[in-house]
C-alpha cells in the first residue's frame, strides 16, 4: 500500500490584502460631472467580487478550530460545491487534521496531488441534510450499523459506542462525533475527531 493511502491534511492557503488610497482634490462643478460621466463606463465594465462562501463553507471558515479544514476546502475548491444543494459534512478539527502522519500531509500538499485532496475532503460530505437523530435512527434500523455514501463515491459506516456516533472510512479511518448537527442554511455539520480516508488510487 502507498504511503499516500493513510491520512492527509491540507494546504494552507495565504491572502496578502495592500490598502488602496485615495487623494481627494477639489475640483468644479462642472468638471465633477464631466469626470463622473466618464468614469460610469469604466465603474460597470469592473469585474465582479469573487463569490464568498455562504453555509457550510462560510461556518467552516469563521470556526476557530477549523482553519485546516476551511483552507483545505478553498485550495482544493470543494467550498464552491458547498454552496449548492443541502449537503452534510463531517468536519475535522485542527486537533485531528494535526494526528495526521507529516508524510501524508506533504503528499497532499503537492500541487499536483490537488485531486486526491479533494477526494478526501468530498468523502467527509453526503448528500442532503442529515441530523443526528437520522443517524441514530439508521443505526438502529440497521442491527447496529449504517452506511451512507458520500459525494467522493464510496460509503461510510456508523455505528453507537456507548451513547456516542463513530464513523469509519477505509484504511482503518475513524473519528468521533463530538458536536453534532451544527444547523446552516443549506445542510448541515458535524464535528468529528478524526480525518476519514477513501481509496486512493
Amino acid at each position: 500500500m502507498s504511503s499516500a493511502k493513510l491520512f492527509a491534511t491540507p494546504l494552507l492557503v495565504l491572502a496578502t490584502l495592500s490598502p488602496v488610497y485615495a487623494q481627494e482634490t477639489a475640483a468644479p462643478a462642472e468638471a465633477t460631472e464631466v469626470a463622473a460621466d466618464a468614469a460610469a463606463p469604466a465603474e460597470a465594465a469592473a469585474p465582479a467580487a469573487p463569490a464568498q462562501p455562504t453555509g457550510i463553507a462560510l461556518e467552516i471558515a469563521a470556526k476557530p478550530d477549523h482553519k485546516t479544514l476551511a483552507n483545505a476546502l478553498t485550495a482544493a475548491g470543494v467550498s464552491d460545491k458547498l454552496a449548492g444543494q443541502p449537503f452534510t459534512l463531517f468536519a475535522p478539527t485542527d486537533q485531528a487534521f494535526a494526528a495526521v502522519p507529516q508524510q501524508m500531509t506533504d503528499w497532499l500538499m503537492n500541487p499536483g496531488n490537488t485531486e486526491s485532496l479533494a477526494k478526501v475532503l468530498t468523502y467527509h460530505v453526503v448528500p442532503g441534510r442529515v441530523t443526528s437523530e437520522d443517524l441514530f435512527a439508521k443505526i438502529k434500523a440497521g442491527g447496529g450499523k449504517a452506511t451512507l455514501a458520500t459525494v467522493e463515491g464510496e460509503t461510510l459506516t456508523f455505528t453507537e459506542v456507548q451513547g456516542n456516533i463513530k464513523v469509519d472510512g477505509t484504511q482503518g479511518s475513524s473519528g468521533f462525533i463530538t458536536q453534532p448537527d451544527v444547523e446552516q442554511s443549506n445542510g448541515n455539520i458535524h464535528v468529528i475527531n478524526g480525518v476519514l480516508m477513501p481509496t486512493l488510487g
